[in-house]
């Protein structure tokens, strides 16, 4: 038995959850069968949620492997609003990234948890491993310090009709919230955000004109006084 305000054991359940989170390669659909039963014994997760995932499980199981691969790799591989890198949602590709990610990896050595090669610390199957080893008490504050973005992927998800949605569901539970989800801002498609501007067609910046089209001048004064206090206009830019 446990005590009225002792948080419940989710150990396992979140190791469930980063599995089914993972890339769905031989090795993790090996385990599926088993994975449904693991959250039933838990019983951390609430008897509805459990559900929805054993339906994931199921049509996991029942979908071609290459045909599973490749809708994992659509769904959180082709676009932001999906990604499972969560410094992705929080700081993009601001150079804050970097710092995050040592000290998350930092954080992942002090408890023992080597990242596999190619692995990045911020990906939620890797921080979802990590979390498991801490006490329930501690694995549920960590969790509810992510829920603005498991909110914010669980929208997505859903606005996708992604059955995936019901894992970020999970995790809101685990950290004793309630799954809200957030509407994603359009994003272009993934094709146009990571194509490279053609060499020599004006600036790459959205808004500046390509060849042939006249190119602003902007014209600010010179601070520096010359001839008696006369400013002389200096140019920044191209001329057309």
């Amino acid at each position: 038995m446990f005590a009225l305000n002792s948080p419940r054991p989710m150990s396992k359940s979140l190791r469930v959850l980063a599995a089914l989170l993972s890339y769905p390669d031989a090795l993790h659909r090996s385990v599926l069968a088993e994975l449904s039963a693991v959250l039933q014994d838990e019983r951390a997760i609430s008897a509805s949620r459990r559900q929805e995932i054993a339906a994931l499980i199921d049509r996991l199981q029942r979908t071609d492997a290459l045909q599973a691969e490749s809708d994992y790799v659509e769904l959180f591989d082709r676009g932001r609003s999906t990604s499972l890198h969560l410094f992705e949602h929080v700081h993009g590709d601001s150079r804050e990234r970097g710092p995050a990610m040592i000290d998350l990896g930092q954080t992942y050595e002090k408890a023992g948890l080597i990242l596999a090669e190619g692995e990045l610390p911020d990906y939620l199957p890797a921080v979802l491993e990590f979390v498991s080893t801490q006490p329930a008490g501690e694995a549920k504050a960590f969790l509810g310090e992510m829920c603005h973005i498991f909110n914010a992927i669980f929208g997505a998800l859903q606005q996708q009709g992604s059955a995936y949605a019901s894992v970020l569901g999970a995790l809101i539970e685990l950290a004793g919230e309630k799954a809200e989800p957030v509407t994603p801002p359009a994003e272009p498609p993934i094709d146009e955000s990571w194509a490279e501007p053609v060499v020599f067609d004006g600036c790459s910046s959205k808004g500046q004109a390509k060849p042939g089209q006249p190119q602003p001048v902007q014209i600010v004064r010179n601070h520096i006084l010359r001839n008696q206090g006369t400013a002389h206009p200096q140019s920044q830019g191209v001329a057309p």
